[in-house]
């Protein structure tokens, strides 16, 4: 399957994830499982620069399979993130969906310097 349909939800949760990338590659923030019988409604993403004197670069990609891989398309491409500042990548009026076997992937220019901060609601298959 390759999304439930959101019509026949059995359950909308809430849920929030938070990630400080260690090194400069890509990780994972928020992933899907294949035949996981939920899809992703992304209400939020927001990149907070921890460093209070360099911007850093952030990246945020919608990867094809949910380990992190596949082919990656940016939602946000090397955008400068100011020392001390945080900027929104994604709001509810650019709202998007994760399906099964998806991922949201973010990078940093700066290890450990940006927290990548993700609000969405996992709708549950009713069957």
């Amino acid at each position: 399957m390759a999304a439930p349909n959101i019509i026949n939800v059995a359950t909308i949760t809430g849920k929030t994830a938070y990630v400080t990338p260690a090194n400069t590659n890509a990780t994972i923030l928020l992933a899907n499982a294949a035949a996981s019988g939920k899809v992703f409604k992304v209400n939020l993403i927001l990149a907070a620069n921890l460093d209070g004197t360099n911007p850093y670069n952030a990246t945020v990609a919608y990867n094809t399979v949910a380990a992190g891989s596949g082919t990656s398309y940016a939602i946000a491409s090397t955008i400068s993130v100011p020392a001390n500042a945080t900027l929104v990548i994604a709001d509810k009026t650019a709202s998007f969906y994760v399906e099964e076997d998806k991922s949201v992937v973010v990078t940093s220019s700066g290890a450990n310097k940006v927290t990548f901060f993700i609000s969405y609601e996992e709708l549950a298959d009713a069957a």
